[in-house]
């Protein structure tokens, strides 16, 4: 609390004259993290993980970059009533931007330098390998078609999609469609030089 109010709302008007009763939110200050980003995590937590584990197929990455994200949102001055489509597209890209980094197959490789074979791994290595097929092609989309294509796949409506992207609702259907079709495109053209 600060003279009153809770932390991160100032009095509109002139410094030194409050006028009554009319509370604005302010961004935060360097360093300062906003007051409404525990609810807005708690809300949104859950779904801005599934966005990111849809583009990078690990929970565990996926909830790395929930952290970064959330991180920061508490250091924006994004209002409140668009956290969720800001967290959604800032989740896509993270992801999208830690499949792009390669941070991945560092992991990989340490984690399969460890690993037994089991006897059957065969189904299992082919899904990881179709996986990181569709991730490394979904990698070459252009940004926006990738970010549609996930997050229209991550479940949001065609509404949260557009606003997310700042494009018209009716451009979101004809946009996912192209970028499925490059994907296929990408996934064959790779398939037939490997």
């Amino acid at each position: 609390m600060q003279n009153g109010r809770p932390a991160g709302l100032a009095v509109a008007g002139a410094p030194g004259r409050a006028r009554k009763g009319v509370a604005v939110s302010s961004p935060p200050t360097r360093g300062a993290v906003r007051a409404d980003l525990e609810a807005v995590f708690r809300s949104d937590y859950r779904r801005i993980v599934a966005v990111a584990a849809r583009v990078l197929g690990s929970r565990d990455e996926a909830e790395d970059v929930a952290q970064e994200v959330f991180l920061s949102f508490g250091r924006s001055s994004v209002p409140a009533g668009e956290a969720g489509g800001w967290l959604s597209v800032a989740a896509a890209h993270t992801a999208l931007n830690h499949l792009r980094s390669g941070r991945r197959r560092a992991a990989r490789e340490e984690t399969a330098a460890g690993d037994g074979l089991e006897p059957d791994v065969a189904d299992a290595v082919v899904t990881l390998d179709e996986r990181s097929r569709v991730r490394s092609a979904l990698t070459r989309l252009p940004r926006k078609q990738a970010m549609a294509l996930v997050l229209r796949h991550s479940g949001l409506s065609y509404a949260d999609v557009a606003s997310a992207l700042d494009m018209s609702p009716g451009s979101v259907g004809t946009t996912v469609r192209r970028a499925e079709s490059a994907l296929r495109k990408e996934l064959n053209r790779h398939a037939s030089s490997d």
